[in-house]
């Protein structure tokens, strides 16, 4: 049977909109200028302790190893905004709070998209027959972004993000690796940064070291997240109150004026998390931490690297006698990387004791 790949593409779309997702597109499997970056990133060391980047290299750059016979890419995205940025940004401003990176709010992405693009690819199986495929969303060696790119959904901008003209940045993206041959587009979409440098000067640790190149090294979301070591002491101060990751080369972006609500219900917060106290977090303990992220990208820390962010982020906000007497009942912490994160923020807050600019609230 000959296949329309238009009229394929067409259905993909109608169901993936139907799905929740925003957009849809195909790419072919030339990564080989991605791969070159990716190769050279790491050999500058910018990728700090994720070792993983630096394992399946012949997958990363031949998509058809990590999947035989895959001939096409069907490529998605997926908005995970549950709010209006300014209530992100209010959040972020409130030294009391905790700000939790906005994709993680909710259920687990990697659940959601990987359900919802297995979904997308048995409607086509029911609609033309038996096909190969394998689903993924950053659960593999896979080059997302330039996959994203090739197929018409964005561009990569200045913080390394996927950028939609549409949309903005704050969205998810999926994989469908298929054995059907789809055609990818000829023209990939303009690259509309510009002159702009927002996320480049927003960056509160200065981790995008040039446009288009990030050290991770420096990033928030990888020390609070990615590393399981000790928060560099010179970075703290700039962590402010991020306890999971960092939004803000996004929220600042003028792209994201036009940043979406996700339709999608499985985003919504979960537990309040979009709008919680650091000293509430702080005092919760491990059965606690578990029962609250159960089911959540949160996950993705452990308990002590959770207790080791929060009380950073005491330590960069005011001064006050609850949060002075939090830090000091867990001073005795059994981790001893945790304990010193928490006797520098005793110092801290102990600092700031009699500074006029600091409130006892």
């Amino acid at each position: 049977m000959m296949l329309d790949s238009s009229k394929i593409l067409n259905d993909l779309k109608k169901w993936s909109h139907e799905l929740g997702f925003q957009d849809l597109g195909v790419a072919g499997l030339n990564v080989k200028k991605d791969f070159t970056q990716l190769e050279n990133w790491i050999q500058n060391g910018y990728h700090g302790s994720m070792s993983y980047l630096e394992k399946n290299k012949d997958k990363r750059f031949d998509p058809s190893k990590l999947v035989p016979n895959t001939t096409s890419i069907i490529t998605v995205r997926a908005n995970y905004l549950t709010e209006p940025l300014d209530d992100a940004v209010s959040v972020l401003k409130d030294p009391r709070l905790a700000y939790v990176s906005r994709y993680a709010l909710g259920r687990d992405y990697h659940k959601v998209l990987r359900g919802k693009l297995r979904q997308l690819a048995r409607k086509l199986n029911d609609k033309i027959g038996h096909f190969g495929y394998r689903a993924f969303t950053d659960s593999a060696p896979v080059l997302e972004r330039a996959l994203a790119r090739n197929s018409g959904l964005g561009w990569v901008g200045k913080h390394t993000n996927l950028i939609n003209k549409t949309d903005g940045s704050m969205f998810f993206l999926g994989e469908i690796f298929t054995d059907l041959p789809l055609k990818a587009p000829t023209r990939l979409k303009k690259n509309h940064c510009g002159t702009c440098v927002s996320c480049i000067d927003v960056c509160p640790t200065n981790a995008i070291i040039s446009p288009y190149k990030l050290d991770a090294r420096k990033c928030i979301s990888y020390l609070t997240i990615e590393s399981k070591e000790a928060i560099p002491r010179e970075l703290r101060a700039f962590i402010g109150n991020r306890i999971f990751g960092c939004d803000d080369c996004q929220l600042f972006c003028p792209w994201n004026k036009y940043a979406k609500v996700t339709p999608i219900k499985d985003f919504m917060p979960r537990s309040k998390l979009n709008n919680r106290t650091l000293l509430e977090l702080f005092l919760m303990n491990r059965d606690e931490f578990e029962i609250l992220t159960r089911g959540s990208a949160i996950r993705r820390v452990s308990y002590e690297q959770w207790v080791r962010n929060l009380a950073v982020a005491l330590g960069n906000g005011h001064y006050s006698t609850e949060a002075l007497s939090a830090l000091y009942k867990r001073k005795n912490f059994p981790d001893p990387m945790v304990r010193e994160h928490i006797e520098w923020a005793i110092t801290r807050l102990e600092q700031n004791k009699f500074n006029p600019n600091t409130l006892d609230q």
